[in-house]
């Protein structure tokens, strides 16, 4: 239980939709954040919503600055971040607007979108319908927006060579534990890095990346201690150091939006 005065934490940025009360069902938010999402990757602009129970015994203007400072949302110098945050008790909500959005999503506009689209849905106890219609109203005011397009570079070298790195892996594992038993650890590696880089630099035509994936695998193959296959009975591989994350899952984070208290409040 939240003691007398104490400031309501604010809560990790983790998905464009955060639910701390348990409102929107699985479904809902996954549709929500799905929306949210296909429009970050058209317009490039990160609009989140966040839903506490209270902000007492902060206002709702003040808890939601301390969270769009946190989380940074938008992109860094272009600022075209909005949060839209719902105080379930308080029976309070605002849009937050970054500096990026101030001249279309300013306070008029954003007054409406909380007065005349989601308040009266969610007098009616609709709460998913007016987040929702509220997430529309937004994203039609900020796609009007002529902000500087997303940017799609060509894939990194990082990314490229993560691409490759299944083939590599096991060309590392398998040439790598072969060559440390016949020539040694340290011309084991050497030879295990140049295979490497013949490879990736066939894979991927880059000599960057070739290079990168060959000093990786010959690390890799240096320290390594062996992962349990054997030439002649001796063990060869290596099961020390790890390519990659393993998850393959990518968590939302803000791209450091600035925020200056642009935006709307209202209640219902």
């Amino acid at each position: 239980m939240q003691s007398a005065g104490a400031v309501v934490a604010i809560p990790a940025l983790n998905a464009h939709v955060v639910d701390e009360t348990a409102t929107l069902s699985d479904a809902q938010r996954a549709a929500l954040e799905q929306t949210l999402q296909a429009f970050e990757t058209k317009k490039g602009s990160q609009i989140s919503v966040l839903m506490v129970a209270t902000t007492r015994p902060e206002t709702i203007e003040q808890y939601s600055i301390r969270v769009v400072e946190q989380w940074k949302l938008g992109r860094k110098r272009i600022d075209d971040g909005a949060l839209l945050i719902i105080a379930q008790d308080d029976r309070t909500l605002r849009i937050e607007v970054g500096y990026g959005l101030e001249g279309v999503l300013n306070d008029a506009t954003s007054s409406r979108i909380i007065n005349e689209t989601i308040v009266p849905r969610f007098k009616e106890g609709d709460f998913y319908g007016g987040v929702t219609a509220g997430v529309d109203s937004i994203m039609r005011v900020v796609d009007g927006e002529p902000l500087p397009p997303l940017e799609q570079p060509a894939a990194s070298a990082s990314g490229q060579l993560a691409r490759y790195l299944p083939v590599l892996f096991v060309l590392t594992l398998v040439a790598g534990g072969v060559c440390r038993v016949v020539l040694g650890r340290l011309s084991g590696s050497v030879v295990t890095g140049a295979a490497v880089i013949v490879v990736a630099w066939l894979l991927s035509g880059a000599w960057l990346i070739a290079v990168a994936a060959g000093a990786i695998a010959m690390v890799f193959t240096l320290l390594g201690s062996g992962l349990g296959a054997y030439v002649g009975g001796r063990t060869i591989g290596i099961n020390s150091g790890r390519f990659g994350s393993g998850s393959g899952r990518s968590i939302f984070r803000g791209g450091g939006g600035g925020f200056g208290g642009g935006g709307a409040s209202g209640r219902w």
